[in-house]
């Protein structure tokens, strides 16, 4: 059984991603690891190098946001570059600001041999924490953070990054450009693995987070939110949100310790206009019921895979 993993990154400095991390994290697991590495204004390709890992190998692209400019599809388009340079049998995807814990290794290697030769399984959902703010406070709301997403997928050339990048689907008849389209596609059948992916791309330095918002937007849709090419995001009133009682996975302890944006977080006043609706009367008792009821189920919530049971 070969294992791959594969990512793609751009200005991992000027937007705070925690690159090193990201990769570090998924390397004991993998026989290679590609990295499609974006035409970035910073020093990213010296971070990404610094790691030193013979596993590592780095394809160089520029980003052609012409053919690629709605939707985020060119997240897309960048991560099946990187999904398609892999030669193992399974593919272990992770994001630029997201770090595989790594209590989830052992259920992991045994996933993947269990189920090498059983075709019915296509991929594999891990269990997301998302953080907000800081490296203390966390979403809980589900409607508002994916509590699960297909991070593993099978070696099969009908399977394509899809939409935003966010997950995967099978897709017949392929013409290289189309990643958002519905028509012709299938959610592939998943089993969920006891293995958590961090995600701290909500709890970035504010003095860059909003940078990437900018960029986000622009490759969504074209348009630029106006209050968000302040110098500051605001992430607002962090009490709403509850604290992270659990532990971080190992490899953020240096980054977790030499955060210094702490005084710039507020905790008293309103969230944010992008987070207020979370706090509304009715989502206030849907979280409820999801969260203490149906122990992390959603009410019909949208999910990109269709899961047929727990490896």
């Amino acid at each position: 059984m070969k294992i791959s993993g594969f990512t793609i990154i751009r200005n991992a400095t000027i937007y705070d991603f925690p690159i090193i991390e990201s990769l570090s994290s998924v390397l004991p697991l993998v026989d290679e690891f590609i990295v499609v590495m974006g035409d970035s204004q910073d020093n990213t390709a010296d971070l990404v190098k610094s790691i030193n890992s013979p596993k590592l190998k780095i394809i160089n692209t520029e980003w052609d946001t012409k053919t690629f400019n709605a939707d985020g599809n060119i997240y897309a388009q960048q991560t099946d570059l990187a999904l398609k340079a892999c030669s193992g049998d399974w593919c272990i995807y992770i994001q630029a600001d997201e770090v595989l814990h790594e209590n989830g290794y052992e259920a992991i290697r045994n996933a993947c041999a269990q189920y090498l030769n059983d075709s019915r399984v296509e991929g594999f959902v891990f269990k997301y924490v998302h953080f907000y703010g800081n490296y203390d406070h966390y979403i809980d709301a589900l409607h508002f953070a994916y509590p699960k997403e297909v991070r593993i997928v099978r070696n099969l050339p009908e399977i394509h990054s899809w939409k935003d990048a966010q997950s995967f689907r099978s897709i017949t008849d392929f013409d290289g450009i189309s990643y958002g389209k519905k028509e012709g596609t299938r959610k592939l059948n998943c089993l969920q693995i006891d293995a958590y992916m961090y995600h701290y791309g909500w709890s970035r330095d504010p003095r860059k987070i909003g940078k990437k918002i900018v960029e986000q937007k622009t490759m969504h849709d074209g348009t630029v939110a106006e209050h968000f090419k302040t110098e500051l995001y605001e992430y607002g009133n962090l009490s709403y949100f509850p604290l992270f009682k659990g532990q971080h996975p190992k490899l953020m302890e240096s980054r977790i310790k030499n955060m210094d944006w702490g005084d710039i977080l507020q905790y008293t006043g309103a969230p944010t206009s992008n987070m207020r609706k979370k706090f509304k009367l009715k989502y206030r008792i849907i979280n409820f019921i999801e969260n203490s009821i149906l122990g992390g189920r959603t009410l019909g919530g949208f999910k990109n895979y269709k899961l047929i049971g727990k490896a």
